[in-house]
């Protein structure tokens, strides 16, 4: 490991003055991929700002409803709080979905949506990946890419987003809450990620110096019947090939309200925009739920290892959306 400063501030305002005054430095927090960045070299900063210890480990009931998450609040708390349980079941279950119990009790909320994508060849120094170092090429397009992006991806990188929280979030219309030397903004978190076009080494809208402070949980959310799936190697610590959250409310028989977001299937998690056009206002049952989804994947560009994706997306999603609907009254 290359050696680096550390820096410990009091406060958000001294964290984002250190980063202005240190170009190029990083953020810690509980530094589950991180410092894996650090050992295998991919990233090699000359000063870490912990974060960790930053009056940012709360969860927060706001007036309306929603919930303020903090950026240092635990994966293993978040997912145990029994508001989140109750009202955003398919945060909950999303986080227990990732990682182990105890990278759970490590890991915070900000570095779960700042986590870097697991492609072999971006951790690997030896491989070309323009994610890593620009210009460099695409080693996982020919190569080795059962896992790899069947949406949105690009010539330059097909990269997938590994987190699991991020997919609910997105799916749940949860705002990212950021920090900088112009102050407070928040963003969307299914418009925070990029596309990787022709810069994949940009993976997120953050602004340099920016510091993650919180998730806001809406309240026009709260409450609706919502789910997560993940299909994975095998039962436990693995990421996802596929994973859908989805948020349906139904009123009278037709959808009143759909959430519906992929993981797995891109650089980041992938808002079925269609798919959530096509069903809301339409009568909630597995004819509605087949057209809608396929109307998404209809834009999926599969490669030569990896189009069991696409059939593996859509029947995670139809399971999920059949769950969630009310079951039809009988006379």
């Amino acid at each position: 490991m290359n050696g680096f400063g550390y820096l410990r501030p009091d406060s958000v305002q001294e964290a984002v003055e250190a980063h202005a005054a240190h170009p190029g430095a990083r953020y810690l927090a509980g530094g589950t991929n991180l410092v894996d960045l650090l050992k295998l070299g991919v990233e090699r900063p000359g000063v870490l700002i912990d974060v960790g210890r930053l009056p940012l480990d709360t969860v927060q009931e706001l007036p309306d409803g929603a919930l303020r998450v903090g950026a240092t609040v635990r994966n293993s708390d978040l997912a145990a709080d029994p508001r989140v349980r109750d009202r955003y079941p398919a945060l909950s279950q999303s986080l227990l979905a990732g990682a182990s119990g105890q990278l759970r009790n490590a890991a915070t909320t900000g570095g779960n949506l700042l986590q870097r994508t697991r492609c072999p060849y971006f951790q690997d120094l030896d491989k070309p990946c323009n994610k890593r170092e620009p210009g460099s090429g695409c080693g996982a397009r020919d190569g080795v890419h059962r896992d790899h992006a069947v949406l949105g991806h690009s010539p330059h990188c097909i990269a997938t987003h590994p987190s699991d929280m991020a997919v609910a979030l997105a799916a749940l219309d949860a705002q990212v809450e950021l920090y900088g030397t112009d102050g407070t903004r928040r963003l969307p978190v299914a418009d925070f990620y990029r596309l990787p076009g022709e810069h994949p080494e940009r993976d997120t809208w953050i602004r340099p110096g920016e510091l993650i402070t919180g998730v806001l949980l809406p309240a026009a959310t709260a409450g609706a019947p919502s789910a997560y799936r993940k299909a994975r190697d095998r039962a436990s610590y693995a990421f996802a090939l596929a994973s859908v959250a989805v948020v349906l409310r139904v009123a009278d028989g037709v959808v009143d309200q759909v959430g519906v977001a992929f993981g797995g299937l891109a650089h980041r998690p992938w808002r079925a925009r269609h798919t959530e056009l096509a069903l809301l206002g339409a009568p909630a049952g597995p004819a509605a739920f087949e057209g809608a989804v396929a109307l998404e994947l209809a834009h999926a560009e599969a490669l030569r290892d990896n189009a069991y994706k696409v059939p593996l997306a859509r029947n995670l999603a139809l399971d999920v959306l059949n769950r969630l609907a009310p079951a039809p009254a009988t006379a």
